[in-house]
Formats: structure tokens, C-alpha cells, sequence
């Protein structure tokens, strides 16, 4: 017997979390730098976004989880005789991983006969959601705990996520793109078109407009399959949104449309899942993209 941890970076709706019984310890918010709430529990992720929009001139931060706080979360597994697989967030983007490791060190002196992994996602956000779900899926399939964790190490790295934003704003804040170059981009109006993958983020170019930005994601992610001859039925797909909502569901369908056009029998459900505060507060409140992950079972 085990089970599945995962960080708040994996940006799971509760109802999945209930469905697939995985344990995720969250992340801190702060939108003053001395008041930290952790992420769903002390503050909606909705909320936070809203907060954004409200106030256009202030740059929230989030703190990784401490290694209390997994403690808290490992030990009551450990006690009912189970072990623990941990996914967390690729460690260029955060020091979750080492909180983690480091509370499996000291829990191992106190329960031996257990075993706990941590592994690096080399992701994060609904990627990273996508990779902890196929964990979910194989332990709910019967797959021995081992098996588990050599097919996620197999697949992490066939993880993307082509992605846009609403403005440079918070990426230079941030200090994920040169002052200049947002200079730059604050004068034409342009949007960068960004592809995370193997734990770092990679700009695809630029275009003008949010509607041109969210069409060439999606000629993006047909073009990733078209280039490496990958067929998308060997694919999970996550669309990723911020604080639209509604804008997310369209792009969804949008989503579906073209892998249909350049694919007639693509069949793959499509998951759409909130974008969290821990890649939020890089992105300001309008990311949206589209993560995909191959499948464990291949």
C-alpha cells in the first residue's frame, strides 16, 4: 500500500484530488511580504487572481512548503502503514523538492520499515497535475510501487506546455525576461508565446494581440506533433487558464477544433484545470495554454 503527494504547484481541483485520493501540501501566498496564507486553504486561488486585477501595481510572492509542513502530511501515511510517493514542482522553480527530501530524511530514522520517494517533476502547474494523476491512475490500476516510479521518471520528460500571456508585466518583474526586452514589448503591444519543458521555459516567439497569441499556441502544440511525428491519442491534454474562466472553456474548444482539422481521429479528453498562484505570480492573471504529457501505459 501507498500513496500519492504531490505540492500545491499541481494545481488540481479538489474534486480530483478526492477522486484519485492524492495528498497535496500547498504553497504560501503573500500578497504584503509579512502575511503568508497557504494557497486554497487560507486563500482561493480565484480570490488571488482577483487581487491581481484589483491591484495592478502589486506583485504578490508565494514560499515553497516547509519541511513541517510535510512532515504533517507524511506522517499520518507513514502511521497507517502505507508509503509515500511525492511529486514536486521542478526544482528550477522552487525549493519544495528539498523540503520534502528533507523531511524524508528525518522521518526515516523514525519509521525504517517504510519507504518514501521524492520525485523532481521536472514541471510544474497543470503538467505537473497531469503527471501526479497518471501516478493516481496507475496505483488505482494495480501497479506495484516500484513499477510507479520508473514509468513517471519515463514520462516526465515528454511534458510541455505551450503558453501565453497578458502582458510582460509580471515576467519582468519577476525577472524572467530582460528589462529592455520588456521595454521593448510594453512599447509595440506584442505577447510572448513561451514552451515549458525539462524543468525550464523557452520563448517560441512573439505576436501581437491576445487573440493572435492564443492562435499561435495552438498552432504551436499541433506543430510539436506534426514535427516529431507523435501521434495526440498517446497524449493527455490539460488547458491551463488564469483568472478567466470563460476564456479558458473557449480555448478549449478551440483546442479540440484544431487537433480535430489536423487529426480526424483524435479522441483524447481534454482536462481544463486553473492555473495556481505559484506560476500566477510569474504570469499575471491571463495565462493560458495547453500542457500535454504521454501516457504511462504505452
Amino acid at each position: 500500500m501507498y500513496q500519492i503527494v504531490s505540492d500545491g504547484s499541481c494545481d488540481l481541483d479538489q474534486s480530483l484530488m478526492n477522486q484519485f485520493h492524492i495528498h497535496v501540501v500547498p504553497f504560501y501566498i503573500t500578497t504584503d511580504n509579512e502575511h503568508y496564507q497557504k494557497e486554497k486553504e487560507d486563500l482561493e486561488v480565484h480570490e488571488f487572481y482577483q487581487f491581481m486585477v484589483d491591484h495592478k501595481d502589486v506583485f504578490p510572492k508565494t514560499s515553497m512548503p516547509s519541511i513541517e509542513d510535510y512532515i504533517k502530511t507524511f506522517t499520518p501515511i507513514l502511521e497507517n502503514q502505507e508509503d509515500i510517493i511525492c511529486i514536486c514542482i521542478t526544482t528550477k522553480f522552487s525549493g519544495s523538492y528539498n523540503s520534502a527530501m528533507n523531511a524524508k530524511m528525518m522521518l526515516d530514522e523514525k519509521y525504517p520499515e517504510r519507504q518514501i520517494t521524492i520525485i523532481d517533476a521536472t514541471v510544474n502547474t497543470v503538467l505537473q497535475g497531469l503527471l501526479v494523476i497518471e501516478a493516481a491512475q496507475m496505483k488505482e490500476a494495480g501497479y506495484q510501487y516500484d513499477e510507479v516510479i520508473q514509468k513517471i521518471e519515463n514520462i516526465k520528460s515528454s511534458g510541455r506546455i505551450f503558453f501565453t500571456v497578458g502582458n510582460f508585466e509580471y515576467l519582468i518583474h519577476g525577472g524572467r525576461i530582460g528589462k529592455v526586452a520588456g521595454v521593448a514589448a510594453k512599447t509595440l503591444g506584442i505577447r510572448p508565446l513561451i514552451v515549458l519543458h525539462d524543468g525550464e521555459i523557452f520563448a517560441m516567439g512573439v505576436t501581437r494581440g491576445r487573440e493572435k497569441s492564443k492562435k499561435k499556441v495552438l498552432d504551436h502544440t499541433v506543430k510539436y506533433f506534426k514535427d516529431n511525428q507523435l501521434s495526440p491519442n498517446d497524449y493527455r491534454f490539460c488547458v491551463g487558464y488564469g483568472y478567466d474562466q470563460q476564456e479558458g472553456e473557449k480555448f478549449k474548444e478551440s483546442l479540440q477544433e484544431v487537433m480535430l482539422q489536423a487529426y480526424p481521429d483524435f479522441h483524447e479528453p481534454i482536462l481544463i484545470q486553473q492555473i495556481g498562484a505559484t506560476i500566477g505570480v510569474h504570469t499575471g492573471p491571463y495565462p493560458i495554454g495547453v500542457g500535454i504529457l504521454k501516457k504511462y501505459d504505452l
